[in-house]
């Protein structure tokens, strides 16, 4: 007999047995027809031509297989397909079961297209599916097919619609006697026609899915974003996970607030579903999401969208990092977002502020992310609690140190965790323009890659490479951010050369080299065009700044 222990621990088994069967063309029609047999949304359109189409009937009328149709038979109501081209298709009867295609939408959809009679626009041209024929002239002995979607002015044809729905007196009379019984024939193997199908039944969608992952054609996995559009698909509700993301980005009719509008429009799909996820389980591993039964997860969307913006506003406001592309991982907005969520998006005392900081430059400095997110970031979520109760988190020393040496010799690479922390850090101090002293503008589309405009060598690389050919001039020590216009007026001059000149229109020229981290002309080897003193003390300045952040004063 089982303990009360060992009972609670156990997990119904769930024997998973998949049933073949054959049917009829008629029979697939009609479950189409009557909202039986639907296409998941996470199915590609249908993009068939009248050509490939025509060579499907081809096939059947030849006897060759066809391939097997898979279906997933469930009640859960899934993100569906309503429309084929400009022709809708009928909803599933209220608690009924629905036969979801997971393999063969093209054959099946050719199949209904032919049967129905459509015709279907696509890319501005009119397809019209009772243009297939069955040539009744068809020569054995040649090369060619039964069906085809061009006809011979010589030869005597049927649609293979008519085929398939107008009677035989009706056939007859339109071919002539001479083909009656090749029409009854063409008929009877179409009509009669076994398709091959595979039904899985009450499958776990999780299951239903990489069933449908691992049969793909195009060879191209699911993503979870997208098996997590068609779970959480609520007709009732009026939710829909695609549309709220791109309302998320990009604003809705109701509300023009969105991250595009805060400059945080390259947040990934993955990093908002972990943010429901954080929130509703603390957890963000695929199998617990996947978990999350569908009202739960709607329910915490809205939630989860008022924390996220708080979240982007203290990255914005407090941190002073202005676009989603410095972030060293947009996933840091997962914790950002959790704090925000348990702290009822209230405003940060000034411990709690101090300590977020400190989080977020020691998860970009030390590739906290890089790997194994889904674990790391479950035990930042931890962090979040003892941060949200004022109580540092655990680091190891090392990881809140940094040295001015190492600074000196990394690399910059727009793409690198460290070097985009190293880039927040400039964004926080509010850079100035050189030659004017305006703001800085950063805009997502100018930070993508290490050659964009809103990048500059202090020394520029043409500059180093000819002057100090020994050295590497594209250092993060000798990066700065500017306007493309300011960039443009200095291009590869000499340091000494552009200050001097940026000097006569900025009066302001010293806090403007400041907001750079970069002290005076003559401590940091501007006047002398000397390179390596430049890097020794900037790297100096941006390692100071660093500590400061990792270390903070509580």
């Amino acid at each position: 007999m089982a303990t009360k222990v060992q009972t609670d621990q156990e997990e119904p088994t769930v024997l998973l047995r998949p049933e073949n069967a054959n049917k009829k063309y008629e029979a697939l029609f009609l479950e189409i027809d009557s909202g039986q047999i639907k296409l998941p949304m996470f199915q590609r359109e249908f993009v068939w031509d009248k050509e490939q189409s025509a060579k499907l009937i081809d096939s059947i009328l030849k006897g060759y297989p066809i391939g097997t149709f898979i279906l997933w038979k469930t009640r859960e109501a899934l993100r569906s397909v309503k429309d084929i081209g400009n022709h809708s298709l009928p909803e599933t009867p209220k608690g009924d079961y629905a036969q979801y295609i997971l393999d063969g939408q093209q054959r099946i959809t050719s199949l209904y297209a032919i049967r129905k009679g459509l015709r279907i626009s696509k890319d501005g041209k009119e397809i019209n599916y009772r243009d297939i024929y069955v040539n009744l002239d068809y020569d054995p002995s040649k090369d060619e097919q039964i069906v085809t979607n061009q006809k011979d002015e010589e030869k005597i044809y049927v649609s293979v619609h008519d085929l398939l729905t107008r009677k035989m007196g009706e056939l007859f009379k339109q071919v002539g006697a001479e083909k009656a019984d090749l029409v009854e024939e063409y008929k009877a193997k179409l009509t009669t026609y076994d398709f091959a199908t595979i039904t899985i039944k009450d499958y776990p969608i999780d299951i239903a899915c990489d069933v449908f992952s691992r049969i793909n054609t195009g060879g191209k996995p699911l993503t979870l974003f997208e098996i997590m559009v068609a779970m959480t698909y609520d007709e009732a509700e009026g939710f829909d996970l695609a549309l709220k993301y791109d309302e998320l980005l990009n604003g809705s009719d109701e509300s023009d607030k969105s991250l595009s509008k805060a400059k945080f429009d390259t947040v990934p799909a993955a990093t908002v579903l972990q943010a429901v996820a954080a929130i509703t389980v603390d957890s963000i591993r695929a199998r617990d999401i996947l978990k999350i039964r569908r009202e739960k997860f709607i329910s915490n969307w809205e939630p989860m969208v008022s924390s996220m913006f708080t979240a982007v506003d203290f990255i914005r406001i407090k941190l002073y990092v202005p676009v989603s592309q410095l972030l060293p991982y947009a996933s840091l907005l997962v914790p950002f977002t959790y704090f925000f969520h348990k702290n009822s998006n209230k405003r940060p005392t000034e411990i709690q502020a101090k300590l977020l900081k400190q989080f977020f430059y020691w998860v970009g400095l030390n590739w906290r992310y890089s790997g194994s997110t889904e674990t790391k970031i479950a035990e930042d979520l931890k962090k979040m609690n003892l941060i949200l109760k004022e109580k540092m988190p655990k680091y190891s020393s090392d990881e809140l140190d940094v040295s001015a040496e190492d600074i000196g010799k990394t690399c910059f690479s727009a793409g690198n965790s460290n070097v985009k922390a190293i880039l927040c850090l400039f964004a926080s101090h509010k850079p100035r323009n050189l030659d004017d002293d305006s703001d800085v503008i950063l805009d997502n589309s100018n930070l993508k890659i290490a050659t964009s405009r809103n990048y500059h060598h202090f020394f520029p690389k043409k500059y180093v490479e000819k002057k100090y050919p020994l050295l590497e001039p594209n250092l993060i020590a000798n990066i700065t951010l500017i306007d493309a216009a300011s960039n443009n007026k200095i291009r590869a001059k000499a340091p000494s050369t552009y200050v001097g000149e940026f000097k006569t229109g900025n009066s302001k020229l010293p806090s403007s080299l400041r907001s750079h981290l970069i002290g005076s002309p003559k401590d940091f080897g501007i006047l002398e065009d000397d390179y390596e003193k430049f890097i020794e003390k900037r790297s100096e300045a941006i390692a100071e700044a660093l500590n400061e952040a990792l270390n903070p004063e509580l």
